[in-house]
């Protein structure tokens, strides 16, 4: 017999017809074989479709919330914002921030700051009371959130020597840093109580001008303004530079003689979008606090090369020595005079009447106190803790 080549083997299959019924065991096997398959792709159909529906769930959610790529820090070159040039200035701001960015922007009052907060310029910033609650009821509570006090004191009404009583007043020309800043709600709310009429266009019984405080020193040099009503330190400027008198010191007005000068605000949307990096930040605003007020022999060297970066130039001695008298640096908000506050702003005619509940968001800060071995502070109801 010829040599042919060995055939491969046949696989074996079975034709399956509606109505026939399979004939051996080897089809009763393959039919079941087959029923498995279509069970195993029935399933994966299944798995498929409920991972679709999941995956598409994950992406209809809200976005989990980030360290932020970088934080944007506004502050003043003031004595009153201690806590940012000192936090600045020795690097204990942005220790906790990891690979988040800082940058800053100096702003003469609050005002600005909260325009550039609210513009989303910047993401947090060291500013008056007054400014971040007329922020807040403008917005309807959707702007912005304080989540930290920073320094309390420090604010006064300066004039000529020669005005020695609020009577004098009637008629004169005074100044504040900006319209609707804390210090300008300060002063009408005070000329209001002695019986004198304001409105924020200038006009009155006493005639209130806005202007930038290197400004106001020029100014009342000149013999062009007779007072105003300033933070430090540019009321310790007028008085030791410019032969200015005190006839007004805010602490005297205030319960204990505390009452919030400066506080730090976030804007709420970097807050929901990125709370570990506020909650950096807070570390830093603690620990620079702290530094301050365990470091007070050399706290005013700190300050005043802090300043020179931020203003251009050092303050005096004498001035920077004084200034730091009339300041308490503190985390504590102050929270349960914001009522007050508020009520100075409407009286003054900068900002309305409403429920400020929810201003304040201090969980954070209670948490980066509560680290530090510091005890929590309080909302006063106006928020959370």
């Amino acid at each position: 017999m010829p040599n042919t080549p060995e055939q491969p083997p046949r696989l074996a299959t079975t034709r399956i017809v509606a109505g026939e019924k399979p004939k051996g065991r080897r089809r009763t096997v393959e039919i079941v074989a087959v029923a498995a398959l279509v069970a195993l792709i029935g399933a994966g159909a299944a798995v498929a479709s409920v991972t679709a529906d999941n995956n598409a769930a994950r992406s209809d959610a809200a976005p989990q919330p980030t360290a932020a790529a970088t934080l944007r820090l506004g502050y003043f070159g003031n004595v009153t914002h201690a806590p940012a040039v000192a936090g600045l200035q020795e690097g204990l701001l942005a220790k906790d921030l990891g690979a988040t960015k800082l940058s800053t922007q100096v702003f003469n009052a609050g005002p600005s700051a909260i325009e550039a907060l609210n513009a989303g310029a910047i993401d947090a910033a060291y500013l008056g009371p007054n400014p971040a609650i007329n922020s807040y009821v403008k917005s309807g509570g959707a702007s912005i959130r304080i989540i930290a006090g920073a320094t309390s004191g420090g604010s006064q009404l300066v004039v000529k020597p020669s005005i020695t009583s609020a009577a004098q007043l009637r008629g004169r020309v005074l100044a504040s840093p900006q319209l609707g800043g804390t210090q300008d709600v300060a002063l009408r709310s005070w000329l209001a109580s002695q019986g004198f009429k304001t409105t924020p266009g200038g006009s009155g019984d006493v005639t209130i001008n806005p202007t930038d405080n290197a400004q106001t020193l020029k100014l009342f040099q000149d013999g062009k303004l007779d007072g105003a009503w300033l933070p430090e330190p540019w009321a310790s400027r007028l008085v030791l530079q410019a032969g200015a008198r005190v006839l007004v010191n805010e602490a005297k007005l205030w319960d204990k003689g505390q009452f919030s000068t400066t506080v730090l605000v976030v804007n709420k949307s970097y807050l929901d979008a990125h709370p570990q990096t506020v909650e950096a930040l807070l570390k830093g605003h603690v620990d620079s606090i702290q530094w301050l007020n365990t470091h007070k022999a050399e706290s005013a060297a700190v300050i005043n090369a802090g300043l020179r970066g931020a203003a251009g130039k050092p303050l005096a001695q004498n001035v920077i020595d004084r200034s730091l008298t009339e300041l308490a640096f503190s985390a504590d908000p102050l929270a349960a005079t914001f009522p007050e506050l508020l009520a100075h702003g409407v009286a003054a005619g900068v900002t309305r009447q409403a429920d400020i509940k929810g201003i304040f968001d201090l969980g954070p800060l209670n948490k980066a106190l509560t680290s530090a071995g510091q005890k929590p502070v309080s909302a006063a109801g106006l928020g959370t803790e």
